[in-house]
């Protein structure tokens, strides 16, 4: 098991085969190029394989998705990770104040995991490739509730395209501006407030139309 990932190597240079570590560093120093050029969405594990000169089962192994391997490129822990993506799990009525909690809890939660996301929203205000690649990341989390609770389309990529706004905008005002009255307020304030938007947005109610 241990030796298997040297077979899945481009071809090899004479001397010391590069082990597990070395391996795993080229697959992150190839797909921190790849989401920087391509963006979060376009980007693929195949390129990032390709580019890495290993299999891309390989890769796999080593970060069982694309938002892992983005996590690790940007030191986002799994953890934090998986909190966002079960905010999506459970009753379509209250998926609007899950997720308010979750990304607010990961944003302006314990370290490591806030400071690398606050290190990356002020990439993005500063930086369009940045600010692309954070949206693009947002948004594919995003995508995925909306799927599940209503029609796809153009309506559902501008409900995405806001909500994702709306999240950014709370932290930008919390963290990076710090509006007063918003930088001091309780996060469960903010998620009673916010809750409801996010829930129109990303679950609407089947008699509120989109007319």
């Amino acid at each position: 098991m241990e030796d298997h990932q040297e077979g899945t190597l481009s071809p090899a240079r004479r001397g010391r085969r590069p082990g597990q570590n070395t391996t795993r560093q080229a697959v992150l120093d190839a797909a921190r190029r790849r989401f920087a050029a391509d963006g979060f969405k376009a980007t693929t594990i195949r390129a990032i394989a390709a580019d890495a000169g290993v299999d891309a089962a390989l890769v796999m192994q080593f970060f069982r998705s694309k938002d892992e391997l983005f996590g690790a490129v940007m030191s986002i822990s799994p953890e934090a990770l998986s909190r966002i993506a079960n905010a999506y799990r459970g009753p379509a009525e209250s998926v609007g104040e899950r997720v308010a909690r979750a990304h607010l809890g990961v944003w302006e939660g314990p370290r490591p995991d806030a400071d690398a996301l606050r290190a990356m929203l002020r990439g993005a205000i500063a930086n369009e490739k940045a600010n692309t690649l954070l949206r693009e990341f947002i948004e594919a989390r995003l995508s995925e509730g909306v799927r599940q609770s209503a029609s796809d389309g153009r309506d559902a990529e501008v409900r995405v395209a806001l909500a994702a706004s709306m999240l950014v905008g709370v932290v930008v005002g919390r963290q990076i501006v710090r509006v007063a009255v918003l930088a001091d307020e309780e996060t469960e304030a903010i998620v009673r407030h916010v809750g409801p938007a996010l829930q129109a947005l990303l679950a609407p109610s089947p008699e509120a139309g989109h007319g």
